[in-house]
């Protein structure tokens, strides 16, 4: 079956396709484990349909040439390649998965679901939000990672990861630079962290998973308890490899806790993280 990546990669992205080694995936190592599967194609859909999200942000950070450029230039692209380096993965290693019908399906119902007016109220604290987002998939390709013994995907995994803690970093660099102008307090930046973390059990990644399962079970399509026992192991493969630190120290930093009301906080937190697992 031909993999189509769409766009060649740009010059400017940190690492290529060319650097995946598609033709050497340990089949044996995968092609049996249905968890992996689903959370891989879940993640390639919303990577792929980044470009929606980004054009979002760039209409909402109009007036910011600098951000415009970032997320354009450099976010996007990644977030792209991200969607078609998993697609060309998922498609090698399950050829039988119709990835664009089961595309074309999720991003219907996801276009109509993600705009502007989801956004918080100011700019500082969108990106406070965003922070909690780009926690979200630097700690689920962690995962990912640290659960797959395939090497091929450990590699691929390795470079989104990185991808993601960068563009963490970069929105943090921006809810500080808004911040200092907004003046928000904690309890406003903590209420856009808590409103982006209540949404994640609802978020695009529940609906990219139902779509991904009525497309590999058509016939369960409408089992809705069906569907809850795949979310529950799939949720189960990330929660028992996430990186509980990692994930706490990443949502806490745009709170700027002191350094002793960080570690009061944080410890107790990753303590209970480690216990859900």
């Amino acid at each position: 079956m031909e993999i189509v990546l769409g766009k060649a990669d740009s010059p400017s992205l940190p690492w290529s396709l060319d650097n995946i080694d598609l033709a050497g995936i340990d089949m044996q190592r995968v092609r049996d484990d249905e968890n992996l599967f689903y959370v891989l194609t879940a993640a390639s859909f919303i990577e792929t349909g980044s470009d929606l999200y980004t054009r979002n942000l760039v209409s909402y950070y109009h007036d910011d040439p600098e951000v415009s450029a970032w997320l354009g230039q450099h976010w996007e692209p990644e977030e792209l390649q991200h969607g078609r380096a998993l697609r060309a993965y998922i498609e090698r290693v399950w050829p039988d998965f119709d990835w664009p019908a089961a595309f074309a399906s999720f991003f219907d119902e996801y276009s109509r679901s993600c705009t502007v007016e989801e956004f918080e109220p100011s700019y500082a604290l969108e990106m406070a939000a965003r922070c909690v987002v780009e926690t979200g998939t630097a700690t689920l390709y962690t995962s990912i990672n640290a659960y797959t013994d395939e090497p091929v995907l450990k590699r691929l995994t390795a470079h989104i990861r990185a991808d993601e803690v960068r563009h963490y970093k970069n929105f943090y660099h921006y809810f500080c630079k808004y911040n200092q102008a907004e003046g928000n307090g904690r309890s406003a930046v903590f209420g856009a962290l808590a409103r982006r973390v209540a949404e994640i059990r609802n978020d695009d990644s529940d609906c990219a998973m139902r779509h991904v399962f009525a497309a590999r079970h058509p016939e369960l399509a409408h089992d809705a308890a069906a569907l809850r026992k795949v979310n529950r192991r799939t949720r189960s493969l990330v929660v028992r490899n996430l990186p509980a630190d990692m994930a706490v120290k990443m949502l806490l930093k745009p709170l700027h806790l002191s350094p002793w009301a960080n570690k009061s906080i944080q410890y107790p937190l990753v303590r209970l993280a480690q216990l859900l697992k």
